[in-house]
């Protein structure tokens, strides 16, 4: 631990002291008070403020539903998996809300988690977890994180719901979950009911940054909203033997030898979370080839769709408005 990290975390007890002494009455703005709860963590139980005032979150993937739930975020990780971030160097997503909160951007493209630019923020709660490498760089990191503010590190949920329900219980925002859910529900309704639902089933795909073929597996986040809507997603764990599954379960990489048969439904929804656009990969022989894409029964929905969050989840009930109208 260098000297510039221990007088900050020096400086941190310091005011954790003095805030102890203060009976927990204070707080700085936005309906908070003292207090404290007990949530559960993938570290066991965490002791975290009633209304917490100061939160960092380590993961772009978890920081929308934290401003979703208008939360006070202090610094946040920006980076979500294939989204290209604004002038701000935020996900266009949240980036007003970020700019209204004076919210930090924490370390970024490519950069390790830097322990302390999360101590400068004096956070009193610092989220981790969810999916991607930042998850992996906060459970590194998890004993100097404690060491700043009460720690909780989040599993990574494959369905937004369970994300958005947890998320809020952490932050003692559980209030603001029904509206929000029921929302989702009233929009997908509405959607539906407009939708041309194209020939049934449906195969979910994106392709890496090193163009490698993947799958989406049918209980991921993606192929649950588009149930939602009527779709009917494709068994393709059963067409592909039962691969090994990758990352956090949700996709499965395929050979170019396999695709034509683990791919062989009528439609296709595509996801470009590799940079490479619809377009781009339906040039590809690999993929030329496939009934959705010969029959152009192939459809574009953003990036965010894979594993989305509320927000995520909202923008792909809108793309398939557009898509499937």
């Amino acid at each position: 631990m260098g000297p510039t990290l221990r007088a900050l975390l020096a400086g941190l007890a310091a005011l954790l002291v003095l805030a102890g002494c203060s009976g927990g009455d204070e707080s700085s703005g936005g309906g908070g008070g003292g207090g404290t709860r007990t949530v559960e963590s993938e570290r066991g139980p965490v002791q975290v403020p009633a209304a917490p005032q100061r939160i960092a979150v380590l993961s772009g993937g978890l920081a929308g539903d934290l401003f979703t739930l208008e939360a006070p975020v202090v610094a946040a990780d920006p980076r979500v998996l294939g989204v290209q971030n604004d002038a701000s160097g935020f996900p266009p997503s949240w980036s007003a809300r970020a700019q209204q909160q004076g919210t930090q951007r924490l370390a970024s493209e490519g950069a390790g988690l830097s322990i302390e630019q999360v101590a400068a923020a004096r956070p009193d709660l610092i989220i981790g977890g969810g999916q991607g490498f930042t998850a992996a760089q906060a459970a590194n990191a998890y004993p100097q994180l404690q060491q700043i503010a009460p720690t909780v590190l989040l599993p990574a949920f494959t369905q937004w719901q369970d994300q958005l329900t947890r998320i809020a219980d952490v932050v003692g925002r559980s209030d603001r979950v029904p509206g929000l859910l029921q929302a989702y529900q009233d929009r997908a309704a509405q959607v539906r009911g407009a939708l041309r639902v194209p020939p049934q089933p449906t195969v979910f795909l994106y392709q890496s940054r090193d163009g490698k073929s993947y799958v989406i597996t049918p209980t991921a986040a993606l192929p649950a909203i588009a149930r939602d809507l009527g779709f009917t997603p494709d068994d393709v764990i059963t067409k592909a033997n039962n691969p090994p599954l990758f990352g956090t379960g949700d996709s499965f990489e395929v050979s170019p030898e396999l695709l034509p048969r683990v791919a062989d439904a009528p439609t296709a929804v595509y996801v470009p979370i590799g940079t490479q656009p619809l377009a781009q990969v339906a040039a590809n022989p690999v993929y030329a080839r496939l009934p959705a894409f010969s029959s152009g029964q192939v459809y574009e929905v953003p990036s965010t769709s894979f594993r989305p969050d509320y927000q995520g989840a909202m923008s792909t009930l809108d793309a398939f408005a557009t898509q499937f109208r």
